[in-house]
Parts: C-alpha cells; sequence; structure tokens
C-alpha cells in the first residue's frame, strides 16, 4: 500500500510520501514514490504516485521522453498546473487502458493515483490530486491538503491542526506525525519516509528528508507525541462529573 500527502498552506508545500509497496510475512520491499522532475526555471514540478507500480513507472517515463523529445504538451510546455494535471491524468489513463487489453488480465488491476504539486511562473504554488479515471481536484482553504494510498489513519491530525495560515516548520511536524500514525496502525505502510519541503516563489528543492525507521529524530517525534497524547488523555474531564442516566432495557 501506500500513503502519500500534499499540504499546501501560505507558506509553500509540505510533500510526504512513504516507501512501502508489499508487506507481507515474508516480503517486504520499497521504493520510491517521490518524483522531482528537472524542468526550466520558471518552474518546479513534483510527483507522488500510489497504486499499480508498473503503471505509475509506464506514466513517469512517458512524462520523461515527453520532455525529452519536446513534444507538443509536455512538463515544460504546460503554462499553468492545472494543465499539467489534465496532462498527467490523460497520460495515466492511456497506459492503465495498455494493460487492460492485454489478455489473461482480467483479474489484474492497473489504476493509479498520482499528486502533482509545484509551481510554475507566477501562479501561486499548489497541488493536484489525480484519480485513476484521470480527472483531478485541487487543495482548497477549507482542506490545504491531499492525501493518496492508507489516507484514514492519518486525516484526523490533519483536519485538526492544518490550516492555510499554519506556519510551513509547524505543517511539516503535523505531517509527520499524520506518516508515522499511519505507519503505527497499518504495516503496508513503512520507511524509508521521505519528506520536501517548497518555499513558495523559491522554484528550489534544497529542503529534502529522508527517514528510515531507526531515524534519532523520527523516534524523538514519535515519543513525543505519545506522550504528550497521554498527557492529553490523563487531563480530559473525568466521568464521575457527569450524570449517570438510567439505559434504556428494549429486551
Amino acid at each position: 500500500m501506500t500513503y502519500c500527502i500534499a499540504a499546501s498552506i501560505d507558506e509553500g508545500l509540505i510533500l510526504l510520501s512513504d516507501s512501502r509497496t508489499n508487506a507481507g510475512i515474508d516480503n517486504v520491499s520499497t521504493h520510491g514514490k517521490m518524483h522531482a522532475f528537472d524542468t526550466h526555471s520558471d518552474r518546479t514540478i513534483i510527483l507522488l504516485c500510489a497504486g499499480n507500480l508498473a503503471t505509475t513507472q509506464a506514466v513517469l517515463e512517458q512524462l520523461h521522453r515527453d520532455k525529452i523529445k519536446k513534444a507538443e504538451v509536455n512538463i515544460n510546455s504546460v503554462e499553468c498546473l492545472s494543465e499539467a494535471a489534465d496532462y498527467l491524468g490523460y497520460v495515466s489513463v492511456e497506459k492503465q487502458k495498455q494493460h487492460l487489453s492485454s489478455k489473461g488480465q482480467s483479474v489484474f488491476n492497473p489504476s493509479a493515483s498520482f499528486i502533482l504539486a509545484g509551481q510554475i511562473g507566477s501562479e501561486p504554488q499548489g497541488a493536484y490530486m489525480i484519480y485513476a479515471e484521470g480527472n483531478s481536484i485541487t487543495s482548497s482553504a477549507t482542506t490545504p491538503f491531499l492525501q493518496i494510498g492508507e489516507s484514514k489513519y492519518g486525516k484526523p491530525i490533519l483536519d485538526r491542526f492544518l490550516k492555510l495560515g499554519t506556519s510551513i516548520d509547524e505543517a511539516a511536524r503535523c505531517c509527520l506525525v499524520s506518516m508515522d500514525s499511519t505507519i503505527r496502525s497499518n504495516a503496508s505502510v513503512g520507511p524509508p519516509i521521505e519528506m520536501l519541503i517548497y518555499r513558495k516563489n523559491s522554484f528550489r528543492l534544497d529542503e529534502y528528508y529522508c527517514f528510515d525507521d531507526d531515524d534519532d529524530y523520527l523516534l524523538q517525534l514519535r515519543r513525543s507525541w505519545e506522550n504528550k497524547l497521554r498527557e492529553a488523555i490523563a487531563g480530559l474531564p473525568a466521568l464521575d462529573k457527569v450524570a449517570v442516566k438510567k439505559m434504556r432495557v428494549d429486551l
């Protein structure tokens, strides 16, 4: 499985992805799911991938090939992120069709989903989630983050604390806690964890981190979060302050 996050806030972007592609009893493999493109100086484009690995690799190869060959539509020719998302959706659907038409693959599921994030020209930075069907949505003021993959375990922390005005460093820690919570609850999501912080209008990818499971900072973050949660639970109002009611008996 996979878990990827893209947060688009006032100060920039925070992108996170795990690296686990299989998690059986005796078969755990890893593969990077965050990909940055070498583009013109007026743009920065990063891709997060989830779903069938063969499809995501085929899509990435096509995007690179189109860029090198200077196809009519490629990541260097699009004028805005929404156009880039449409282009990515089209390529993804075409690659899925190729697998679906193969004989003997009736049980095979080639679907894949993506998050495309970055900044082009004078437009503000942003993030788009591209569904397997090729259509896309973008983040918003009320929900300044997008998720693909195993999203349910890490969503509550993002819902409660991540806002447009959250500082980029605090947002990064929030996203790391979201990722760590998902790893704790789902064995199919695992390290190494890749994190990229992009500060708006910088067009630079200098703040890249890769955390293994035994990384000192990640362990410190995990312990601190667990201790604070225990303190919060212990500090909640006691039940003995609530009036006891008579339970309804139906049978």
